[in-house]
C-alpha cells in the first residue's frame, strides 16, 4: 500500500486557485493521477483543453462548468465527466469551491488555438 499525502512540494498555486497533487506516476501510480483543486470565490480556471478525459468530483462549494460552450452546475455529491480534447472552463460560484480530480496518467494541457502541450505538474 502506498498512502500519498498532500505536500508543499506537490502543490501548485495560480491566480485562480491551488492544485494539490496526490496519486501520480511520481508517487507510484501507474494508471491514474488524482489531485485536489481549490478555487477562490468567483475564481475560474483559464479556458483550456486537456488531452485526457477528466472526472471532477466537487467536495465543497459549487462549480459552473463550461464544456464546448455548454454550461452546467456541479456541487458535492456529483461528478462531472469532461471528455478528452474538450474546451473547458470551471468557475467557483457563490464562494470558494473544492474538488477532487482524476485522469489517466500522461495528460497535458493546451490553450485553444495552440498545439503546445503543457505538462500538469500536479499529475506527473
Amino acid at each position: 500500500m502506498n498512502a500519498v499525502s498532500e505536500s508543499e512540494q506537490r502543490t501548485t498555486k495560480t491566480p485562480a486557485g491551488s492544485m494539490f497533487g496526490l496519486a501520480a506516476p511520481s508517487q507510484g501510480s501507474a494508471e491514474v493521477s488524482t489531485w485536489r483543486v481549490e478555487l477562490g470565490a468567483d475564481s475560474a480556471t483559464p479556458v483550456h483543453i486537456i488531452d485526457r478525459e477528466q472526472v471532477w468530483m466537487p467536495l465543497s462549494g459549487e462549480f459552473e462548468v463550461e464544456v464546448e460552450s455548454e454550461t452546467g452546475q456541479a456541487k458535492a455529491g456529483q461528478a462531472v465527466i469532461i471528455p478528452a480534447g474538450a474546451v473547458r472552463q470551471l468557475k467557483a460560484v457563490g464562494g470558494p469551491a473544492e474538488a477532487l480530480v482524476a485522469m489517466a496518467v500522461g495528460g497535458k494541457a493546451m490553450m485553444p488555438g495552440s498545439e503546445d502541450k503543457i505538462p500538469l505538474p500536479w499529475a506527473e
